[in-house]
Order: C-alpha cells, then structure tokens, then sequence
C-alpha cells in the first residue's frame, strides 16, 4: 500500500491525523475491510438455535 492510498482510506474512514497517532496500518485497513462488509446483505444468518447447536 502507498502511502497516498493509506491516506485517501483515512480520509474515507473519517479518520483524522491526530487519530492516527493512536492507530497502526494493520488497524486502518481492518476497519477499512470492515466497514465494506457492513453494506452486504448476508443471504442466510444464523438463528440463536444454529448458535446453540455449535
């Protein structure tokens, strides 16, 4: 990753150079990886039952 591209996912992420003081790469691109899946629309989601059979 370049360092233009780690600036422009902050930028996205909403995330400050202050902020930046308290994160690493690591921790910027799993929010980054995260805060993609957050629109999928999971086809089939487990019930409390499927949990309790785990």
């Amino acid at each position: 990753m370049t360092t233009p591209l780690f600036l422009l996912r902050c930028v996205q992420m909403g995330i400050s150079i202050r902020d930046l003081d308290l994160l690493t790469v690591g921790m910027v691109n799993d929010m980054f990886c995260e805060n993609s899946n957050d629109s999928y629309d999971y086809p089939i989601m487990a019930s409390q039952e499927d949990m309790d059979r785990l």
